[in-house]
């Protein structure tokens, strides 16, 4: 993976964490990625803030020994390579905890630390095929899509940093460490528990369904005079206000949607019934309509448009951020907020090796 285990070190930084980033000689590929401010990367730059770099060639005795050491004064280690290879390196969970039993050794990889996958390597795309989450993604009878946002990459690297957060607790009550095997595999199935759940229910698997749900109704997008809206009436009080802004209260007795489950199975035939109204009026007509009545409801937002909103504005999600080469960017900070306050952005995102001599001087004189 790409992602999951820089984003799972950011969560840890954004709270507080001192995290050296070890990087090989080329850098982490992720900073080849356009779009480059010059030469800079900023998808780089939206993983890495709070973090220092430092280069090491692990394949140098010299410098293993150096990570050697920066891993037995660390807390917690974090690692995305295939399994094995930390092993091959002298770097290894078995090796490290012996002189260090207290460590927490974290290891992200596509399909875990054992079994007959183990050995495979995996990025977002595939694991969201081989986990279920393009069946369900996309147009009925559709060809396969993914989930534009990387799902498998972000929720393995959430479900690190919240095993860490844990174990850490644990390990600060006079626990012991723990090698932490994070399956990117495991972790797309783990956020899917409504699919795999409706499949040990009736034995079927679960199927695409556009924008539509499979046990609620009206609710999915809509098409109105000049585009798209969604509205989620997830309950039966707000079936019935759905009904008052679009004026068809006969509906409510109509035996097709009666409840919650009659009308998520009739959901196409409500879909048109409602459609033939919305697309009356524009968007912003039914927006202001269901922001009345109470309905949840949202625009299809495109990326400008959610950045732009006055909430994000409010919480202070957008920050300036300064590239390493002096170039000014934005970027999304942490939208936790604690007693009604974000998290600073403590560090740009690192240049490559920006930190290496300050580490190995750090390192090599507490080895002294």
């Amino acid at each position: 993976s790409t992602a999951s285990g820089p984003f799972s070190t950011m969560l840890l930084a954004d709270m507080g964490a001192e995290v050296v980033k070890i990087e090989p000689p080329a850098g982490d590929g992720l900073r080849q990625w356009p779009p480059l401010n010059d030469g800079f990367s900023e998808n780089f730059a939206s993983l890495n803030r709070n973090k220092r770099s430092a280069v090491l060639d692990l394949k140098a005795p010299d410098d293993v020994a150096l990570a050697r050491r920066l891993i037995l004064e660390a807390d917690v280690v974090v690692e995305n390579n295939r399994p094995g290879v930390m092993d091959r390196l002298g770097l290894g969970y078995a090796r490290l905890s012996a002189d260090k039993p207290s460590l927490l050794f974290c290891s992200i990889s596509a399909y875990g630390q054992s079994g007959p996958r183990s050995g495979e390597g995996g990025f977002d795309l595939t694991i969201q095929a081989a986990a279920g989450v393009m069946s369900v993604t996309g147009e009925p009878g559709g060809a396969p899509v993914k989930c534009g946002v990387p799902l498998s990459d972000f929720a393995s690297g959430l479900y690190a940093a919240f095993s860490i957060s844990a174990m850490l607790a644990h390990v600060r009550a006079g626990g012991h460490g723990a090698h932490i095997d994070i399956p990117m595999f495991g972790c797309t199935l783990g956020i899917a528990a409504l699919q795999t759940s409706e499949y040990f229910g009736n034995d079927r698997s679960p199927v695409k369904l556009g924008s539509a749900h499979p046990r609620n109704a009206p609710y999915q997008a809509f098409q109105a005079q000049d585009g798209y809206f969604a509205i989620a009436a997830g309950n039966h009080k707000l079936w019935l206000d759905v009904l008052r802004v679009v004026d068809m209260p006969a509906l409510a007795d109509d035996s097709r949607f009666v409840s919650t489950t009659a009308r998520a199975r009739n959901q196409a035939a409500l879909k048109e019934i409602l459609e033939a109204v919305f697309t009356r009026r524009p968007v912003a007509h039914w927006i202001d309509a269901f922001n009345e009545a109470g309905v949840p409801h949202a625009r299809i937002n495109d990326y400008a448009a959610a950045l732009g909103d006055p909430q994000t504005e409010h919480m202070g999600w957008v920050q300036p951020l300064e590239l390493p080469n002096g170039q000014q960017t934005r970027t999304f900070a942490s939208p936790v907020r604690l007693n009604g306050q974000g998290f600073p952005i403590r560090r740009p995102a690192p240049g490559l090796g920006q930190h290496t001599d300050e580490i190995r001087a750090q390192y090599t004189a507490k080895a002294a």
